[in-house]
């Protein structure tokens, strides 16, 4: 088997397991009576993502193989998740095995990319087409979660309003780590020098970087950030309330879009340029807030699958047209720092806010109710539509930056 092969299935399952508990934990905890803590899973990832650079930055770039630790760490994130819905009847334990579950996955996103690029001879052209067995492996987890299990799932239920897709990530998770010790020989590729605490957290890039557009960027990531996690927490939430049967699948929705407009970047690229493309990204998030509260009074399947499969635009368009903005503007001695930086600003920042505004936005107005009435949800759903456009309107206004993208590869 090839080396690119290898790494593609290592990229499918790494996606896969993320995809398997992320779109439903929502709607499980629901069903076992925590719908006012649902933004807690939203909320630990993101620390998660706060405290991995420094764990790669600290340990694993300077002292192990990038295989072994990546193996280790799914291993023990699979053992936490089995032990996961145990806690069920308490929440605070609950969400602390998420935690930890979180702190063992968040850092193999980074060391994924990283045995990736060690082993590949053509970046620009092999790990596109292996990153995208990611997306595949969150599509198919949608779909064995909603086709597949819902042969086991208890008469009435919804496979998602069960523990089984966190079996099934636990499961996934422990072949993974196991596949992992079998990848190509990744040695320590950090530097064995004094540790910088302003290297780990991008300092260096902040300042090399620093202009006024790239602070409205930077500022306006972060802020649209915010927004996002209202989407990732609570739009299964919103698609099961409306009566959709298959949950999970359907919100694989928007990988399959994801997919198509990675594809048609390039394209984009040359014909709107970055700060257009970022705008049409900020625009879509609007558009996709706006179609969800227009479909909420009546379940409106039609607009919320138009707002699911508009993921394309958003995440592509804002997110992934942000590294690309970022790569283009950094030198190779900060490159590593400045996606680090933003990912902590995103991820991790704007994230683990946005978990927690939206999560107590949406108690206010869940009250003492199981769950919000139609008119609750379309009220719910304008709010991170205006805050989105808010967001897109001053970085419109202010956003001055030309980059040259002729040379683009997606």
């Amino acid at each position: 088997m090839t080396i690119s092969a290898r790494l593609s299935i290592m990229m499918f399952l790494q996606f896969f397991i993320w995809g398997a508990w992320y779109v439903t934990v929502g709607n499980y905890m629901t069903a076992i009576d925590m719908a006012s803590l649902t933004h807690w899973p939203y909320t630990v990832n993101p620390v998660a993502a706060i405290v991995s650079p420094f764990f790669l930055g600290l340990v694993a770039d300077r002292y192990f193989a990038t295989e072994k630790v990546l193996g280790v760490l799914h291993i023990a994130g699979g053992v936490i998740m089995f032990l996961t819905p145990a806690a069920s009847g308490n929440p605070t334990v609950f969400i602390l095995l998420l935690l930890a579950y979180n702190l063992c996955y968040m850092p193999t996103l980074g060391l994924t990319n990283t045995l990736s690029f060690h082993n590949i001879e053509d970046q620009e052209k092999q790990f596109p087409l292996i990153r995208v067995f990611g997306t595949i492996g969150w599509i198919v987890a949608g779909l064995f979660i909603s086709f597949v299990l819902v042969g086991f799932a208890p008469e009435g239920m919804k496979p998602d309003e069960t523990a089984l897709p966190l079996y099934t990530t636990a499961v996934a998770s422990i072949l993974l780590g196991l596949y992992s010790f079998s990848l190509p020989h990744t040695p320590p590729q950090g530097s064995s020098g004094p540790i910088e605490l302003r290297s780990i957290l991008g300092v260096d890039a902040f300042k090399t970087l620093g202009s006024r557009s790239f602070y409205v960027f930077l500022a306006s990531s972060f802020l649209l950030s915010i927004p996002l996690a209202a989407y990732y927490n609570f739009a299964p939430i919103f698609v099961n309330a409306s009566g959709v049967e298959n949950v999970a699948a359907t919100m694989s929705l928007g990988q399959v879009s994801e997919v198509v407009f990675m594809l048609l970047m390039p394209l984009f690229f040359r014909r709107l340029g970055v700060k257009w493309m970022l705008v049409i990204g900020m625009a879509a998030w609007v558009v996709r807030y706006g179609l969800f509260a227009l479909a909420a009074p009546d379940g409106v399947f039609l607009f919320i699958a138009g707002g699911i499969l508009l993921h394309g635009i958003c995440y592509d368009f804002f997110f992934v047209t942000g590294q690309i903005y970022v790569d283009k503007k950094s030198t190779p001695a900060i490159r590593g720092q400045a996606q680090g930086m933003l990912v902590l600003v995103t991820y991790g920042l704007g994230m683990f806010i946005g978990a927690q505004v939206a999560g107590n936005v949406f108690n206010s107005f869940l009250g003492d109710a199981a769950a919000l009435d139609p008119a609750q949800w379309a009220s719910f759903w304008w709010i991170p539509a205006a805050f989105a456009g808010v967001v897109m309107l001053i970085f419109g206004a202010l956003f001055k930056d030309r980059v040259d993208t002729t040379e683009v590869t997606i």
